[in-house]
């Protein structure tokens, strides 16, 4: 199984080599405050990295951080209801 994900990143490598070697003239991107020059296939992988990493951030603000929270309150809920359960003696 390994093999077979070793040959599909030799693919994905190639495949954006060789998207970066046809996209190679520059692109100027024009923020409010600067202006960049660029490849157009830098600007494409940054803009692809920035939306992994704000969905990443996105999901994990709504999904972990809840989650956790809920998570670290049943584990208080349940030590302290095994401090309050009697306790029980063999006869």
């Amino acid at each position: 199984m390994r093999v077979v994900w070793i040959v599909a990143a030799l693919l994905f490598a190639a495949a954006g080599a060789v998207f970066g070697a046809l996209n190679g003239e520059s692109v100027g991107l024009d923020f409010y405050a600067f202006q960049l020059q660029m490849p157009k296939a830098a600007a494409l992988l940054a803009a692809l990295l920035a939306g992994w990493l704000a969905g990443g951030l996105i999901l994990w603000l709504t999904v972990v951080m809840p989650l956790r929270r809920r998570l670290s309150r049943q584990r208080r809920e349940l030590v302290r209801r095994d401090d309050v359960a009697p306790v029980r003696t063999a006869e």
